[in-house]
Parts: C-alpha cells; sequence; structure tokens
C-alpha cells in the first residue's frame, strides 16, 4: 500500500513507451540527464562566487542625510 512495486514499474515503462514511442524515450532521458548536470553545475558555480575575503565595511553615513528621529511630528502649515 505505499511503495511501487516492479509490477508497478514495468506497467509505467510500458505506459510510457506506448504514450512516446520507442524513438523518444532515450531522448527524454538524455535531455534529463543535461537538465541535471546543468542544474548541478549551476549550484556550483553559485557556491564559488562567494568571496573568500570579508566585504569591507559601508562608509558612514553623515548625520545631515539621515531625519531627527523621535520628539514630536512636524506639522504641515495650512
Amino acid at each position: 500500500m505505499g511503495g511501487l512495486s516492479l509490477t508497478h514499474i514495468l506497467i509505467l515503462l510500458v505506459i510510457a513507451l506506448l504514450f512516446f514511442g520507442a524513438k523518444r524515450i532515450p531522448e527524454i532521458g538524455s535531455s534529463l540527464g543535461k537538465g541535471i548536470r546543468e542544474f548541478k553545475n549551476s549550484l556550483k558555480e553559485v557556491g564559488s562566487d562567494t568571496p573568500d575575503q570579508p566585504l569591507p565595511p559601508p562608509p558612514p553615513s553623515t548625520s545631515a542625510s539621515v531625519p531627527p528621529s523621535g520628539g514630536e511630528p512636524k506639522r504641515l502649515n495650512q
């Protein structure tokens, strides 16, 4: 009741053979293998893109560009 037995796998393979045809099955397997290989390579590239040295700290911000915090809210003249 949960797993695939050999009979289930054979039935699925026969259905795939009837649906796609004998010539398309190797092409589908090949393209699927290439896709998985490219995915693994892209994961390796992303992992190697991380810098070995830590990033320098951001420059200190000036107090003129930072709005004052706290206090009463400013009122608009009407």
